[in-house]
């Protein structure tokens, strides 16, 4: 008889969890599709201002690295 409580609290905390992970798996979902239709609002918004997206979508990202110069002093010393 004991048994039979410790397994079906088992065979409960198992439905409950799984019951938990597809809520919280659907609340993402709702969540991620809210995002793109407000950015697909925004989108709409700055078209009708009549923004045009550049090719690169936005700023190059800054870098700490040197780029290399291609001054002529420079190719001469290579």
């Amino acid at each position: 008889m004991p048994e039979d409580k410790q397994s079906d609290a088992v065979d409960k905390f198992l439905a409950d969890r799984k019951a938990f992970e597809d809520r919280k798996q659907a609340l993402i979902d709702d969540l991620l599709r809210q995002k793109a239709e407000a950015v697909k609002a925004f989108d709409e918004k700055l078209a009708k201002l009549g923004y045009q997206a550049k090719d690169g979508a936005g700023k190059s990202r800054r870098s700490h690295h040197k780029q290399p110069s291609a001054s002529p002093s420079a190719k001469a010393k290579a």
